[in-house]
């Protein structure tokens, strides 16, 4: 355990974030995602949901502000309904550390999965949510 650090951060979590630069995105995945089938690298953080590793990971994390969309979320599919209060749970896990940042961005299924096969990693939690994976850019850490 460290000081000041959310125990809900495990020590390979903490280490993907650190390893992270500018510009690269990591994934929140709910625990439907398919992470293994995008993307090799992914992180176990089985029973979690995504507001409390939000409120865990921003406050160490700087969001990217030379993008319009550092946040993003999956589009319903023609024929599914969004649950408004899954982002509304999001934001207010967001806004705790990041009270000005942008929108979050909807983005088609596929556009997702594309997303995906680039991030830097993903962490498949216990969410289960649906539509509850979250990307997160991560801009340049303020000296």
């Amino acid at each position: 355990m460290l000081k000041g650090i959310s125990p809900l951060l495990s020590p390979e979590l903490l280490s993907v974030l650190y390893r992270m630069g500018h510009g690269d995105e990591i994934i929140l995945a709910d625990a439907h995602f398919p992470g293994e089938t995008f993307n090799g690298t992914v992180l176990r953080a089985d029973g979690l949901n995504i507001p409390d590793l939000l409120e865990a990971i921003l406050p160490l994390f700087e969001l990217d502000s030379y993008v319009d969309a550092p946040l993003m979320m999956m589009q319903a599919v023609p024929g599914d309904q969004l649950d408004p209060k899954v982002e509304q749970s999001y934001l207010a896990a967001i806004h705790k550390s990041n009270p000005d940042v942008a929108p979050i961005k909807r983005i088609e299924r596929f556009a997702f999965y594309e997303q995906a096969k680039t991030a830097f990693a993903v962490v498949m939690t216990g969410e289960t949510a649906k539509y509850g994976n979250i990307i997160l850019k991560k801009g340049v850490t303020p000296l």
